[in-house]
């Protein structure tokens, strides 16, 4: 993301000056820098109690997956959403943001079943995605729904919940994966 920000504003001062413009492309990208930082402090707390996350991993196409974590309750495709101010409605199927649609969720769903793919193919057994967004800044987050598709959390909650989550993998799974996830190559088809 920064070199997305350095490449939009080369120069340092007006790259400043256009990250406090209303509806600048710049305002914008910092915005997700922010989500991402924010979002990937509270994954470092899963640190040493058989977690890893992997940060900003690129696929071929130059897109990213903005968290991969691992751990003894699966494994986890995190994307940081931050709406600052705003109010986030998620239900079974949606989430709005100030009552607009988005589409969040099926690009959330999407982008676990891609890394599962992979996953699975390089590892060799089946490895299960769960989605995650973590909202971050919202004013107001209200999530409807029994047993909805795609894990949504506040930034805050985040470490609480998937540590709390029942484990799944065993340590030496968690090490399987998180070794074929590390590597470049994984990802570069």
């Amino acid at each position: 993301m920064r070199r997305k920000i350095h490449e939009l504003q080369p120069n340092r001062a007006l790259r400043l000056v256009d990250r406090w413009r209303p509806r600048s492309e710049i305002r914008s990208w910092v915005d997700g820098l922010t989500g991402e930082r924010l979002t990937a402090r509270k994954l470092s707390r899963l640190r040493g109690r058989g977690w890893f996350t992997l940060h900003a991993i690129q696929w071929a196409s130059g897109a990213d997956i903005d968290h991969l974590t691992i751990g003894p309750a699966g494994v986890f495709a995190i994307n940081s959403k931050r709406h600052r101010g705003k109010a986030v409605w998620y239900g079974d199927r949606a989430i709005t943001v100030n009552g607009a649609p988005t589409r969040h969720i099926a690009v959330s769903q999407s982008e676990a079943r891609r890394v599962s793919r992979i996953l699975s193919q390089r590892c060799g057994v089946d490895v299960p995605v769960r989605p995650v967004i973590s909202v971050v800044h919202a004013s107001k987050l209200t999530i409807k729904g029994a047993n909805p598709p795609v894990l949504v959390l506040a930034v805050e909650h985040l470490d609480q919940v998937l540590s709390g989550l029942s484990p799944t993998l065993s340590t030496d799974q968690v090490a399987h994966i998180y070794g074929v996830a590390r590597r470049a190559q994984t990802w570069a088809s």
